[in-house]
């Protein structure tokens, strides 16, 4: 007997997940070959260097604002509760492969929730510091002091936005059943059950 599925996304959310996963992919080869010379081969990704340093900052532009599409379609899922602290508190058991002490979860669990978070502040973090030293358009408005800060900023927001998404990808693996969710927008009543109980239900009470 075939396990019912439930809609966890709609095509413009998985449309918009995935702009924002292609932009990313450019803006990260293109951003590591200015970190480090030994990572300048990264640059052909984009047709070489000239045309990494033109097209980097629009890419990451394209992407903060694709983000905010989805930002706006999930923040209020995203808001953390006593629930979710509670979840985090007995999460190291979790990491051990038990789940059955972890209390039931909506949406999106505490991990989830935090990631989220994280990577709005990194993407807001890359955006206003990559603007401040947007040569030529908009760099001269600020001081070169300053100006130094944003770089230096930036390249920490863009360590931690890389690091986030490692980690979004490693727990979208190792829950079976999760990458689904975001490939046909769908997951089995099954998988629903055993990882987000509190959506379960309020997805099949909905008439």
């Amino acid at each position: 007997m075939k396990t019912p599925e439930l809609q966890r996304y709609r095509d413009a959310e998985r449309m918009n997940h995935w702009l924002v996963v292609l932009l990313f992919a450019l803006a990260a080869l293109s951003g590591l070959a200015f970190f480090h010379p030994s990572l300048y081969f990264l640059s052909a990704a984009l047709g070489g260097g000239v045309w990494a340093r033109i097209l980097h900052p629009f890419i990451g532009a394209a992407m903060f604002c694709s983000f905010l599409g989805l930002f706006v379609r999930l923040w209020r899922e995203n808001v953390v509760n006593a629930a979710d602290r509670e979840w985090l508190r007995r999460s190291p058991v979790l990491l051990q492969g038990d789940k059955a002490v972890m209390p039931p979860v909506g949406k999106y669990n505490a991990g989830q929730k935090v990631v989220f978070w994280l990577l709005a502040a990194c993407l807001l973090t890359l955006f206003v510091t990559g603007v401040m030293f947007w040569q030529p358009w908009f760099a001269n408005a600020f001081p070169i002091a300053l100006r130094r800060v944003a770089v230096l900023l930036h390249a920490v927001a863009a360590v931690g936005l890389i690091l986030t998404v490692i980690v979004h990808v490693y727990a979208a693996i190792w829950v079976k059943g999760t990458l689904r969710a975001m490939t046909r927008g769908t997951v089995s009543a099954t998988w629903a059950r055993q990882n987000h109980a509190q959506w379960y239900q309020e997805t099949t009470r909905k008439p």
